[in-house]
């Protein structure tokens, strides 16, 4: 198992260093997240054993029954829609939560963490498919959100999150995220802005080289490392 977890980060890799020098992108530029939902605690480890050094998982309960059992350090992601009442659980289980995209919720965690004395990472995730069954934020709704979950004292937005539409369609994909890396340069812009705009989550397993072409700084990939789910 650790031999094909290894050959294929080789892999992903690989691309991404490629993606990076097409696009312009310094090398190494490009943070790798393996996605690990559903996978088990063997997988995890033998991924973070070849050089992982930041994990995504979609659910609280899977990420409560999986963190207390890591043996080796690793930055941890929230990268599923989060209900408002499992943000109490979100602090000191999560170093970053990419799936804000609502004042509710950005109020909840902001709420959750003042009570842990905690301070937590997060982006903004925006709907650029125009796909329903996408979670995130409409774009004609981002500045908004946006200026609200600064105005969280205990919540550091660092940037914004997008999932690409559910289609062979490159060109469709491309124009997702063209989308997202225009707001995430708008808001980058903006001088004495009450946020640190760093992170460009962009790209799955499907579609991480189309993302790091159109600006991502971040991927999240799951079955390229891992292997198809059964």
């Amino acid at each position: 198992m650790i031999q094909r977890i290894r050959e294929n980060l080789e892999d992903v890799r690989a691309r991404i260093a490629r993606a990076e020098e097409a696009s312009g992108a310094a090398a190494g530029s490009v943070t790798l997240v393996a996605v690990t939902k559903t996978r088990s605690m063997e997988e995890i480890e033998a991924a973070l054993a070849c050089g992982v050094t930041d994990i995504g998982e979609n659910r609280v309960q899977e990420a409560q029954e999986k963190v207390p059992r890591l043996v080796r350090p690793v930055r941890r992601h929230l990268i599923g829609h989060l209900q408002r009442n499992k943000a109490k659980f979100v602090p000191g289980l999560f170093d970053l939560v990419q799936s804000v995209d609502s004042e509710r919720l950005a109020l909840a965690l902001d709420e959750c963490a003042a009570q842990n004395g905690a301070r937590l990472t997060v982006l903004m995730q925006v709907n650029t498919s125009a796909e329903q069954s996408k979670s995130g934020v409409e774009p004609e709704g981002a500045d908004r959100l946006l200026e609200y979950i600064a105005t969280r004292p205990n919540l550091e937005l660092r940037g914004l999150m997008t999932i690409g539409p559910l289609t062979d369609s490159v060109a469709r994909i491309a124009a997702s995220f063209r989308q997202l890396r225009a707001m995430f340069e708008r808001y980058r812009s903006n001088a004495g802005s009450a946020w640190r705009m760093d992170i460009l989550s962009m790209g799955m397993s499907s579609d991480y080289e189309i993302a790091i072409a159109e600006g991502a700084n971040m991927v999240r990939v799951g079955t390229a490392i891992f292997g198809p789910r059964y």
